[in-house]
């Protein structure tokens, strides 16, 4: 089993920064991608971005070259920095993590901006 708590969330004017974060414990040494996605009030859960375990990153074009993912060297955090922040980037964002076979998801933490 592997554990998520995401934290760092919050209400942010437009064109502000969020930094995320999202602390893993378990078998947390058995995850090779960790990321985030995040959900908007009545659309589905999008992708945003993941950084695998060699530090390889991925991003959604929707934040390519606004937000930065990254991971701490013991590999059990991941981090999102997100800088010029829109409207249409208030959600719940959600830190996942996958081992062979399985996703965890964590409980989400809201980013809300306001215009």
């Amino acid at each position: 089993q592997v554990q998520l708590v995401e934290s760092g969330g919050g209400l942010v004017q437009s064109g502000g920064s969020l930094n995320l974060s999202c602390a893993g414990s378990g078998r947390i040494s058995s995850v090779t991608v960790m990321g985030w996605y995040r959900q908007a009030p009545g659309k589905q859960r999008d992708f945003v971005a993941l950084i695998t375990s060699g530090g390889r990153a991925t991003y959604a074009d929707s934040v390519k070259g606004r937000f930065t993912i990254s991971r701490d060297n013991a590999g059990n955090s991941v981090y999102l920095q997100m800088n010029s922040l829109t409207p249409e980037d208030t959600a719940v964002y959600y830190c996942h993590a996958i081992t062979a076979g399985r996703i965890y998801w964590g409980q989400g933490t809201q980013v809300t901006v306001s215009s």
